[in-house]
C-alpha cells in the first residue's frame, strides 16, 4: 500500500486489508459463541457500513437477519451536527436481539440519537459492533460491545469510509496525511 490522493487530500495506509479481515472474523467468532441459540437482527448504518457489514456476515455461523438504515451525520470532513434518517426501519424489534453494525464511532452523537429510538420498541438486547472508535473524539459516551480498532483522532478514509463520495471502495484504510490537515 502507498499514499493515495483522493481529491484534494493525500492518504498514507493505516489499517491493511488482511489485518481487517482478521479483526472481522474474529469479532464475528465472539458474536457466534455469545449469541448461539439466538437469531439476532443486525442493523447495518449506511452508507460507510456496508462492506463491514458485508464481511461480518461471511463469518456468522449463527442464523441472523440484517437490515439497513441510513443516517447521516458527516458533509465533506466535519460533522453536520445534524442526524439525518433517509431510510427506515421496518422490522418489529419487540422481544428480539438487535446488534448495530456500525463502521465508526467518534463523538458518538449518531449512535446516542438513534440508539433511543431503538430502545422505544423494547428490543430484548441492544447491541453495538463498531469497526472502528475514536476514543479521543468521544462526545457521547457509547458503549461498544464489539469493537474491532480504537483509532486517533486523524480523519480516515477507505473500506465504508468516504471523503466527500469517494474512498469508500478502498479495500483498507487509510489516514489523511498529517501534512494535509
Amino acid at each position: 500500500m502507498s499514499v493515495i490522493k483522493v481529491h484534494d487530500k493525500a492518504f498514507q495506509p493505516y489499517i491493511g486489508e488482511a489485518e481487517l479481515q482478521q479483526r472481522i472474523k474474529e469479532m464475528a467468532e465472539q458474536i457466534n459463541t455469545d449469541l448461539k441459540g439466538e437469531r439476532p437482527l443486525f442493523i447495518a448504518i449506511l452508507n460507510g457500513s456496508f462492506m463491514f457489514a458485508a464481511d461480518m456476515f461471511k463469518y456468522l455461523t449463527i442464523e441472523a437477519e440484517i437490515s439497513f438504515i441510513k443516517l447521516a451525520s458527516y458533509k465533506g470532513m466535519k460533522s453536520t451536527g445534524n442526524i439525518i434518517q433517509a431510510i427506515g426501519l421496518d422490522e418489529d424489534l419487540f422481544g428480539r436481539t438487535v446488534v448495530i453494525l456500525e463502521d465508526i464511532v467518534d463523538t458518538g452523537k449518531t449512535l446516542s440519537q438513534f440508539l433511543p429510538q431503538l430502545e422505544h420498541q423494547q428490543p430484548k438486547k441492544l447491541i453495538v459492533a463498531s469497526l472502528l472508535t475514536k476514543p479521543d473524539a468521544m462526545v457521547h459516551p457509547i458503549k461498544i460491545d464489539y469493537l474491532g480498532f480504537s483509532v486517533p483522532n486523524k480523519f480516515l478514509l477507505g473500506y465504508g469510509l468516504d471523503y466527500d463520495g469517494l474512498g469508500r471502495n478502498l479495500p483498507a484504510i487509510y489516514q489523511l496525511v498529517e501534512s494535509e490537515q
